[in-house]
């Protein structure tokens, strides 16, 4: 036996134009024997056996098993054949459906093209790519090799797919909105600040897209989505990438208990068509999304894990005094939100493994969500955490350009006091809201964390195609902190 992928291909001939397909891998082995078949692909395996070649063709679908043999091609083919191929070349094949003596479904081989060639070796099946930047940084290759990350990628495509479907069965209007915009809104996040030379200004690479889809909301598009990448300048951890998937969508007339009810059955009907249970495992526990999911409130969750009451302490210093001689008193922030939020990720959210509905936020939290009319001092807001992770947010919009100037303006005080993960305002967006918007609920998913969720991914990084690593391979990559997307 001699396996004839390390052998030195032929001289370089010009690459083919193109190959006339009839049928993919996956499909051909549901076809009888004696067949006719015509495919192309990339050569993952190639030996030869005395009188016989055996090869595996990977196309878009799949993996086949094609076989040249000297009894059935011109002796001068089977040399040529046999001899000229290489591992990673592509190759174009017409033959006939047969089924070996082991059961294996193969084409017997009657004519065979050379596509292209491959100049650089692939990485062995097994070995060659088990480190996890290589495998980011060179992701077409692990995609080649690694056959757990084809599929998690393939998984991916089928979750955004069903996503769509859903929405699109309530009626909602797939948008598109900037990506560029003058003021950095939608979330409290640090912003990536880029130069328009035409226009001579400084503009921000968006955290949402929320001011803009509720303009749309406001023209009197109803129900609006978009599924978009979004930017945000902060640590690095598994579950946090800088660049990053969102959905984002906004109703009207919708309150956020009819997005609560929305976002659980969209998650299920994820599971049953995609997963196929609604009970999936993640890194060795069980997560049950099935039937409905508990009700926890915020304030009482800080307050049994840390003896703060939120709702008696409702300032900066107040809460700083709080902590003093606790716990957790090295936790500070220059704002009480942002203070806050550093307990409730401390103490709660690690807590939270089972999914889950978060709700009853303090008021400060948000500038963007309306307060309870049963209690002003929180928000009509939930978010669904499981694994620890917050996988969607969701409110009933503030729609009051009063109420929302005056947020806003709080927001710009505390960025001046150095929290620069507050919202700017935006002077166009509350015109449009003074022009009248009406009462709607908005609601935001990672589509990443929700990918890595349900494929039991260990870091987002492995369900995106090219996340963004230091530019010189071999540099460290910069150490995993804490953060919030």
């Amino acid at each position: 036996m001699s396996d004839t992928s390390a052998e030195i291909a032929p001289a370089r001939e010009a690459p083919a134009s193109g190959y006339p397909v009839d049928t993919l891998a996956e499909k051909a082995k549901d076809l009888p024997d004696g067949a006719t078949v015509q495919m192309a692909g990339r050569l993952m395996l190639w030996r030869r056996f005395g009188g016989i070649a055996f090869g595996h063709l990977q196309d878009r679908s799949g993996r086949l098993q094609i076989a040249v043999q000297r009894a059935v091609v011109p002796k001068e083919r089977f040399a040529e054949w046999t001899k000229g191929l290489r591992v990673g070349d592509f190759v174009g094949v017409t033959g006939k459906m047969w089924t070996t003596d082991k059961g294996e479904r193969t084409v017997s081989v009657e004519d065979l093209t050379v596509l292209n060639r491959s100049m650089s070796s692939l990485p062995d099946k097994w070995h060659g790519m088990s480190n996890p930047e290589a495998r980011a940084r060179k992701r077409y290759l692990d995609l080649l090799v690694n056959d757990v990350s084809r599929k998690r990628f393939l998984t991916r495509t089928e979750i955004v797919r069903r996503i769509r479907r859903f929405l699109d069965d309530q009626d909602f209007l797939e948008v598109e909105t900037p990506i560029l915009s003058g003021a950095a809104s939608g979330a409290a996040a640090r912003p990536f600040i880029t130069h328009h030379n035409a226009l001579d200004e400084d503009l921000f690479l968006r955290i949402s897209p929320e001011t803009y889809l509720k303009r749309l909301v406001a023209g009197g598009l109803d129900r609006v989505y978009e599924i978009g990448r979004n930017f945000r300048n902060e640590g690095i951890d598994t579950s946090h990438l800088q660049e990053f998937t969102m959905l984002e969508w906004y109703a009207a007339y919708w309150d956020y208990r009819d997005n609560m009810t929305a976002i659980r059955e969209m998650f299920q009907a994820v599971l049953d068509d995609v997963i196929g249970s609604r009970v999936i495992e993640y890194d060795g526990v069980q997560l049950n999304f099935d039937g409905e999911w508990p009700e926890l409130d915020y304030r009482e969750e800080v307050q049994k894990a840390t003896g703060v009451d939120l709702r008696v302490v409702r300032d900066l210093e107040s809460l700083r005094a709080a902590l003093k001689g606790g716990q957790h008193e090295e936790l500070d922030s220059p704002s009480y939100a942002g203070l806050v939020d550093m307990l409730y990720k401390k103490t709660v959210r690690p807590t939270l493994i089972q999914p889950c509905f978060l709700v009853g936020h303090p008021v400060e939290l948000v500038p963007l969500a309306r307060r309870s009319d049963e209690d002003p001092s929180r928000l009509d807001m939930f978010q669904v955490v499981a694994n620890s992770w917050e996988l969607v947010k969701a409110y009933s919009e503030l729609v009051d350009p009063v109420d929302q100037r005056e947020r806003l303006e709080e927001q710009a005080r505390m960025r001046t006091a150095g929290d620069d993960e507050t919202m700017m305002l935006e002077e166009d967006f509350i015109e449009a809201m003074e022009h009248g918007m009406p009462p709607m609920s908005g609601l935001g998913l990672g589509i990443d964390r929700f990918t890595a969720l349900l494929t039991n991914a260990t870091t987002l990084r492995d369900v995106v195609y090219f996340p963004q690593l230091r530019r010189h391979e071999g540099q460290d990559e910069p150490a995993e902190t804490d953060a919030e997307a």
